[in-house]
């Protein structure tokens, strides 16, 4: 550092010197003062000479100092809580005239209520002490809340609804009367009403699990005389939240694991009520929830301040309230953490794990669109809840034996990835897209390394152990998530965990398991990297085959019956050459193959055809996009002539990309796109034509092409649902959707017939190549027939699903416009209920179980 200040002059005293010159005496001085100074050289002071120029004092307005104070307010551990909420209600108390001031208070309190849950109760101390300064303007505060409320409540907005009741809930012991149990009880009356049209309705439990979410709240408050009123309300939920929901088996993530009582699966709304009751019996200890509106009752160590009351303007709840966009199943309770000998997330007997998950669970869905400001929050969650919840951070697992008993065990990072895998993991869909929790996981790791990453360690380790019993569909999710992570960090882990693993048959879960993950960090890389990261017995899993950027064509031999045609079509696509001079060499092929007793001679042309497209386009996904483009309208006309021989591209497609099914998977979606290929081929080709034994279905690339091409035919019966319920579509137009909606829906449902029909001949091992089967495999065909009731119960669920969701939505605009829909929507019966249709077995009744 000292020859770099050199270098740039610094002992010349020049513009980088932050010394001030001193005056030498035998230095010259400016002419002005030279007489001056020969008269008295002491008349002259040093600082007259000093002429660097001073920095402006900038002093921030008071608006712009408030909005940063209440922004932060609770996230720094360095400052007292305690003094932060009184600063701020001073400083909004001292310039309560300034109408700018004023404002800027008001609404962005109403702002970090519905946008950071984790400070509801920090905010909500901040008015409860502006209370005692200025009681008009909690008055407003108050008043905004409940317009606010009202509005969420017409919408259909429940998380908004609930993070309002729970800040309205927080300044009960300011409110006159009974406060806002009334607006719990006039809920509890539309939950009431709505089970009793239906018990399979999911509004119903939602709107009781927002009520006794906000009971906590009302109780951690300080305000007397409400347990009468809380144990009331809890007796008449539990009628509600007790009773099992008829769609809890669809969404239980471990289906497998009934011998496994670590991870029984319970509803979220079941295990509230219950630790609700229990603090009831505990005199409302709720230790976990701060209360820092303590100090904005009493100054200085004052004696406490009587509180001004405030009426709590009129909440109305609509009579038919709205169910919102999202379909409602039960929520199960679901963590990674399950299992260890010392707890380090708060066990489901203690209403923490329901009060914490529910605050981070809420930060993280609505601040999707700030993965690091997420990040941020799931770091310092141990800021926002009383002091001894947690541990230090990133204590080592093994210190947490030697914690003091009666203390807690629980650590703040593993509380926060339990929440994010609780939704990444969701049944039947994450709010978000998926890719959203693995970027918040992986800002949080690079965020705090020496925290994150031995928690998400243990949390693989638990999901592994389980993979045999966990949902199908979780565990590709926990697959996908499993190798981005690792690409993000140099694609290391401790393999050798699982070396036992390797040698087992791929129908076992767990080699599968390695086998898709293994296939996913490929096509995030390329196979000789990852090759470098596998201990030795890992490396027969990457051949020497998928190392090649370009798969061989298989025409080019000689052996491969119809190799000179083949390589004769290569050589005219590359050439660009017109369809004529193809045809040429295709009707050779079909000639030969007849003369050869081919049933259907278009089979063997077409291999040869696309074949031929994929080998040209294996160097990028642009270059097969561009050969499909120029060969459409032959592929196109491929279909009407022979459904063989459009499923004869699947065939050509994933038969080249062997190795790297995943490139193969993305042009079979691709040619979807192109209408090349129809949802109906695709799944006739996977789960019919090469069903086999059912070998197919341990595939994950198998997996993800079927449930792509499902998605995309049920999100476009959503978009025509979508459409066709815009409050001012022109009749005439939506009676044309009406038409074509029918249309769409009768094929979606055809489609999950024919999935269902295919996959339970696997699952009950009737599939015509068990039955004829004479090798007596009988582990491995048990195996296979895991794997069937596995895919079975994923589809059913998917199909239920859109059934729910259709169903809701024609029923609210049936309610909104009072049109009803021949053939689409059953008419109401006398409790209101409205009928949704499902995969139906022989006996008429809903195939679902």
């Amino acid at each position: 550092m000292g020859e770099y200040d050199r270098r740039n002059g610094a002992h010349r005293g020049g513009y980088h010197n932050n010394r001030k010159r001193r005056f030498r005496g035998d230095e010259p001085l400016p002419s002005l003062h030279h007489a001056l100074h020969k008269a008295d050289p002491f008349l002259i002071e040093d600082d007259d000479f000093d002429r660097r120029p001073t920095r402006r004092q900038y002093q921030e307005p008071v608006h712009v100092r408030l909005r940063k104070q209440l922004l932060a307010i609770a996230e720094s551990p360095l400052k007292r809580i305690d003094e932060e909420v009184l600063e701020i209600a001073t400083t909004v108390a001292e310039n309560h005239e300034d109408d700018e001031i004023r404002g800027t208070f008001l609404d962005l309190v109403l702002q970090l209520i519905v946008e950071q849950a984790l400070k509801i109760p920090f905010v909500a101390a901040v008015i409860l002490a502006l209370n005692n300064k200025k009681p008009e303007l909690a008055q407003e505060s108050i008043g905004r809340s409940a317009t606010a409320l009202n509005e969420h409540l017409k919408a259909g907005a429940w998380r908004e609804v609930k993070l309002l009741l729970r800040f309205l809930g927080c300044m009960q012991n300011i409110l006159e009367g009974d406060g806002v149990f009334p607006v719990l009880e006039e809920l509890f009356a539309r939950a009431v009403d709505l089970q009793t049209a239906s018990l399979e309705d999911g509004l119903g439990p939602e709107i009781v699990k927002i009520i006794l979410l906000t009971i906590p709240y009302i109780m951690a408050s300080g305000a007397s005389e409400v347990e009468a009123y809380a144990n009331t309300l809890l007796e008449k939920t539990d009628i509600i939240a007790s009773t099992p929901h008829p769609l809890e088996a669809l969404v239980d993530p471990y289906p497998g694991g009934e011998d496994d009582t670590s991870h029984e699966a319970r509803s979220t709304i079941s295990l509230l009520q219950q630790q609700l009751q229990n603090e009831a019996t505990q005199s409302w200890m709720l230790a976990c929830i701060p209360r820092p509106w303590r100090a904005a009752r009493t100054e200085d160590g004052a004696e406490p301040i009587i509180p001004s009351k405030h009426i709590l303007p009129h909440i109305i709840v609509p009579s038919s309230v709205s169910p919102g966009v999202r379909p409602r199943l039960p929520e199960m309770y679901f963590s990674v953490y399950a299992d260890q000998d010392v707890e380090t997330v708060p066990p489901t007997s203690n209403i923490a794990s329901s009060i914490l998950r529910d605050a981070l669970v809420d930060t993280i869905s609505i601040l999707d669109y700030n993965r690091n400001a997420t990040a941020k929050f799931l770091i310092d969650l141990d800021s926002y809840f009383s002091p001894g919840t947690f541990v230090k951070r990133a204590t080592p697992f093994d210190r947490l034996r030697e914690v003091e008993e009666g203390k807690s065990t629980w650590k703040p990072e593993d509380v926060a990835v339990d929440a994010v895998f609780s939704q990444l993991l969701q049944l039947p869909t994450p709010e978000h897209k998926l890719v959203y929790y693995h970027a918040v996981l992986t800002e949080s790791c690079k965020i705090a390394p020496a925290a994150i990453a031995p928690s998400l360690g243990r949390a693989i380790r638990y999901l592994y152990r389980h993979v045999d019993d966990m949902d199908l569909e979780l565990e590709y999710r926990f697959m996908d998530w499993f190798s981005h992570h690792l690409s993000n960090f140099g694609f290391t882990w401790k393999w050798t965990e699982w070396v036992d693993d390797v040698e087992l048959p791929l129908a076992k879960p767990k080699k599968a398991f390695i086998v898709g993950a293994l296939e996913k960090e490929i096509r995030l890389s390329f196979a000789q990297r990852i090759r470098g990261t596998l201990p030795e017995p890992y490396q027969a899993l990457i051949t020497e085959a998928k190392e090649k950027d370009t798969p061989d064509f298989k025409y080019n031999s000689d052996k491969t019956p119809y190799a000179p045609q083949a390589r004769e079509i290569l050589r005219l696509l590359r050439a660009k050459a017109p369809d004529s001079d193809l045809q040429l060499h295709l009707s050779s092929i079909e000639s030969e193959a007849s003369e050869l007793g081919v049933a259907d001679p278009l089979i063997p042309s077409t291999d040869a055809y696309m074949t031929a497209i994929c080998f040209i386009g294996s160097k990028s996904l642009s270059h097969v996009l561009s050969c499909i483009e120029r060969c459409k309208e032959r592929l196109l006309s491929l279909g009407p002539q022979s459904e063989a021989a459009r499923r004869q591209i699947i065939t050509s497609v994933l038969e080249y990309w062997a190795e790297k099914p995943g490139v193969g998977v993305n042009v079979v979606d691709k040619l979807l796109n192109y209408t090349i290929l129809t949802p109906l081929s695709v799944i006739t080709w996977a789960l019919s034509e090469k069903i086999g034994k059912g070998k197919i279905l341990t595939h994950a690339h198998v997996y993800e092409m079927v449930a792509s091409t499902m998605h995309k035919v049920t999100n476009r019966v959503r978009q025509i649902v979508i459409a066709r319920n815009q409050v001012e579509l022109p009749q005439a137009q939506r009676e044309m959707l009406d038409e074509t909606l029918e249309k769409e829906r009768a094929q979606m449902r055809e489609l999950f017939v024919t999935v269902e029909d295919a996959l339970t001949g696997v699952a009950s091992g009737i599939v015509d190549a068990m039955a004829e089967s004479r090798d007596q495999d009988t582990e491995g065909e048990e195996l296979l027939r895991g794997w069937g009731e596995k895919w079975l119960r994923v589809f059913r669920r998917k199909m239920a699903v859109e059934e729910a969701w259709i169903g809701e939505m024609l029923m609210a605009n049936q309610a909104a416009d009072g049109e009803v829909m021949d053939g689409l929507v059953v008419e109401e019966e006398a409790a209101g209920e409205v009928e949704v249709g499902g995969l139906e077995d022989n006996d008429g009744d809903a195939g679902i179980s």
